[in-house]
C-alpha cells in the first residue's frame, strides 16, 4: 500500500532501475508517516562512506506524538540495502552519470519501505516529449470512451 508518490521524480528523469529500501526511523516519524505527513518532493538520496542516505525528505511531526524530545522534520535517515547493491549503485552513480531518487514510499509486511530509483535527467524536449504522449493516451481513451 503506498503512502506517498515522488511523481516530480518521474517527469524530471528516466528511471533505469528500481531497488527497495529500508529505512531508519525514530518513533515519532513511523507515526507521523502512518498520519500521510509525509513529502518527497524535494527528496534526494545521496551516498557517503558506502551507506545510502535520505536526504530532504520533510515528515511532520505530530502534535501529540511525543512532548520528550525535539523532532527535526528533514533529518537525514538511513536507508537500508544489502551491501551488494549497495556496491553496484555506487558503481552505477558514479562511473556513468545516475542519481538516485526516491520514488515511492509504502508499506511491506507492516514495515516502511522507500523504492528508490537509478535515473538519469531528461532534456527539456524529453520532458516535452512525454507530455505529448500522455496528451495522446489520454485523448485515446475519452474517444473510445464516447463511442
Amino acid at each position: 500500500m503506498s503512502i506517498v508518490q515522488n511523481k516530480k521524480a518521474f517527469h524530471a528523469y528516466f528511471i533505469e532501475e528500481k531497488y527497495e529500501a529500508g529505512m531508519m526511523l525514530e518513533g515519532w516519524e513511523v507515526k507521523a508517516i502512518r498520519e500521510g505527513r509525509v513529502q518527497l518532493k524535494e527528496a534526494y538520496v545521496m551516498i557517503r562512506n558506502g551507506e545510502l542516505f535520505l536526504i530532504g525528505c520533510h515528515i511532520s511531526p505530530l502534535k501529540t506524538a511525543s512532548t520528550h524530545i525535539n523532532p527535526d522534520p528533514v533529518r537525514t535517515r538511513k536507508l537500508l540495502l544489502h551491501a551488494e547493491q549497495i556496491s553496484r549503485l555506487i558503481g552505477k552513480v558514479e562511473r556513468a552519470g545516475y542519481t538516485l531518487m526516491p520514488l515511492d514510499m509504502h508499506y511491506k509486511a507492516g514495515r516502511v519501505k522507500l523504492e528508490i530509483g537509478l535515473a538519469k535527467g531528461k532534456k527539456q524536449h524529453d520532458k516535452r516529449e512525454s507530455e505529448k504522449k500522455k496528451e495522446w493516451e489520454r485523448t485515446k481513451q475519452r474517444l473510445l470512451r464516447t463511442k
